[in-house]
């Protein structure tokens, strides 16, 4: 019997390869449904690929084998020890993603959180629960004119959000409802030209993009190790020719060298950034010595995505401890394995870390909205050789004795009942994800 912690991409996928080859396989989430970051992380103007997403882990999820536990934090429901020792099972599987933004690196950050300074990750839950009547998380208003810190495909969403937020907002005040993800595949300036409106009359100005190193150097797409010179050029090029159209099409602004230096609060709220310019020395970005102010009604961290610390789980920098990367193995367990952005840090929904150079910077023009179409599927990183070192792990080891895997399912039903769960079609009729659109 395997347990895997997380149960959205990775965590259904390795969950439907261990069934197929006969394991008994429980899948804990800490959430209502076990779509992670494709819920919560990938923003809703991208329905279609939402509910392709939705269906494949549905599909995984109700494969012979396979138990779903929700509403069960590793951490806070069930602890490490227990869950690691005590409940027996052969092996477990970190598949919980990488949840927590990674801090603003500004003096006294923290204590500013929720009075101006907001993080990305809670503001795209947000963002995708506006039309959850259940949804009892923070509540945030989109804003024109903000900063915004990062770099990444993520902070590119953040940007997005706040300008298609904007407008949309701007349009509701006439009477008029586009659909979301029909103003973001257009682009804002195309859907107004179409619909006898500007840009000039919405009001929008543009939110800002700060990044500390050179719009070339964006992780747009991959330069491999190996690359020529000649292989690198071209890629910075593809780089910078995706930040140039999403900013055409999202009305966004995008300063390169660029970190924040601190955060300006008055009356114990953050009301904008002092934001350091900075130079390429060496291939490394170092302070000019010029400073500027940047005012705004908040301001967006948004430098990446680490997994939450879990008591009982050694720590080294922002990472969990592993024994090798390659399993994602957790001293001093031989049959705890990790897999996904757990391991490598990201929250990335969309760029493999084996992408090559070329596919990354198709997949990253097609994420965008750059280029016509969506994204087919999202990848799914790491998990083929994950549920690969677990099954020949499983195979070293003798099978569970009955009795040992009938008190694993007595603890596993006990927990289901305790959470209210029956079975996962019924469970999910009851909870559906939030529609995509306000629905009356």
């Amino acid at each position: 019997m395997v347990a895997v912690v997380g149960g959205a991409t990775a965590g259904a996928e390795i969950a439907a390869r261990l069934s197929e080859r006969g394991a008994e396989v429980v899948v804990f989430d800490q959430n209502l449904r076990p779509y992670g970051k494709i819920e919560d992380g990938l923003p809703r103007w991208h329905a279609a690929l939402r509910s392709k997403e939705y269906n494949t882990i549905n599909s995984k999820m109700t494969m012979p084998r396979v138990h779903f536990c929700p509403l069960t934090k590793l951490g806070k429901d069930i602890s490490v020890k227990d869950l690691f020792e005590g409940w027996g099972f052969s092996a477990v599987i970190m598949a919980n993603g990488a949840w927590r933004d990674r801090p603003l690196p500004v003096p006294d950050a923290e204590k500013y959180v929720g009075k101006g300074l907001v993080y990305q990750n809670q503001l795209i839950v947000w963002f995708n629960h506006l039309h959850d009547k259940a949804y009892q998380g923070t509540q945030y208003q989109v804003g024109d004119g903000i900063a915004v810190f990062g770099g990444g495909l993520a902070s590119i969403d953040v940007l997005k959000l706040l300008s298609l937020g904007t407008v949309l907002n701007y349009l509701k005040k006439k009477g008029i409802t586009p659909h979301l993800e029909e103003l973001e595949q257009t682009g804002i300036p195309d859907w107004l030209k179409e619909h006898g409106m500007t840009v000039e009359e919405t009001g929008l100005k543009g939110s800002t993009l700060y990044y500390r190193r050179r719009l070339e150097d964006m992780p747009l797409a991959e330069i491999p190790a190996d690359a020529t010179p000649e292989k690198k050029a071209k890629v910075e090029g593809a780089r910078k020719k995706i930040v140039d159209k999403a900013t055409e099409k999202f009305g966004f602004k995008l300063e390169p060298l660029c970190a924040p230096e601190s955060l300006i609060i008055e009356n114990d709220r953050v009301v904008g950034v002092r934001v350091a310019r900075q130079k390429t020395v060496d291939g490394k970005p170092v302070p000019t010595g010029e400073v500027f102010e940047h005012r705004c009604a908040f301001v967006v961290g948004s430098i990446g995505s680490i997994p939450e610390p879990i008591e009982g789980i050694p720590m080294k920098g922002e990472l969990f401890t592993f024994q090798d990367k390659e399993t994602g193995r957790i001293p001093p367990y031989e049959h705890v394995f990790s897999t996904g952005n757990v391991v490598t840090g990201k929250g990335n929904i969309v760029a493999s870390r084996k992408h090559a150079a070329a596919l990354g910077a198709y997949m990253s023009e097609k994420y965008l909205g750059t280029i016509p179409g969506g994204v087919e599927s999202v990848p799914v990183t790491g998990a083929t050789e994950t549920a690969a070192a677990v099954q020949g792990f499983l195979g070293t080891k003798p099978p569970l004795p009955g009795a040992t895997a009938d008190a694993i399912m007595g603890k596993v039903k006990a927990r289901q009942t305790a959470v209210g769960y029956g079975d996962y079609n019924s469970w999910l009729a009851k909870h559906p994800p939030a529609p995509d659109e306000e629905t009356h």
